[in-house]
């Protein structure tokens, strides 16, 4: 089973296109299994990875494609939830989708997508990152 680790924000269209690319990899559908994790950063409500839209979005068009679907959440710094997720997972293939943001904006705030790729030892799947958003 090739597995991967799909980190899914809040941007529904974001997540289609995620979910697109990884549908389009070069391998069975029936031989793959998507997990898709969502990382809360402000969770007071106890907010479940199943009830954020874009998730939902996301393992629809998977599931059309005849993917295994998989969920995961978590509440913490995102970067480190996510590589420690794609461990525990021994994932295959990471997939992010970051937003768009300008230079000046990556420099203030860092990038999960930046710190991700450079801790990981896993291959990682970077989709729509010419798309700029929020």
């Amino acid at each position: 089973m090739y597995r991967v680790l799909a980190a899914i924000g809040d941007d529904e269209e974001r997540a289609i296109e995620q979910a697109r690319a990884i549908a389009d990899l070069p391998r069975d559908p029936a031989a793959m299994a998507v997990t898709l994790f969502h990382d809360f950063t402000d969770n007071t409500e106890g907010a479940s990875v199943h009830q954020v839209a874009a998730v939902r979005r996301a393992a629809e068009h998977l599931e059309d494609a005849g993917i295994e679907i998989e969920y995961a959440e978590s509440s913490g710094p995102a970067a480190e939830e996510i590589l420690e997720a794609a461990a525990d997972l021994d994932a295959d293939l990471v997939s992010l989708a970051p937003r768009g943001r300008t230079p000046a904006g990556k420099a203030l705030f860092g990038s999960v997508t930046q710190q991700v790729l450079l801790e990981t030892d896993r291959p990682v799947l970077v989709c729509g990152a010419g798309t700029a958003s929020g």
